[in-house]
């Protein structure tokens, strides 16, 4: 069977990372975060899909050695 923890692991991954570097070189930009009340969306976004891909990664690291 096919085991899709990886390639979703690595895109959440890349695309956490990415929206996490941006919301960190716009930290002190509030204009753009006028329409979100205020809160660095990109930020947290980017931090919450970082985690889930480096959990996914994790996850199918662990049943790669176990096979």
């Amino acid at each position: 069977m096919i085991d899709i923890r990886l390639p979703i692991g690595l895109l959440f991954t890349i695309i956490g990372g990415l929206l996490l570097l941006y919301g960190i070189t716009t930290l002190h930009q509030p204009e753009i975060y006028q329409k979100s009340l205020g809160t660095n969306a990109n930020l947290w976004a980017g931090g919450m899909m970082l985690m889930f891909g480096v959990i996914m990664l994790l996850v199918s690291k662990g049943k790669r050695e176990r096979e």
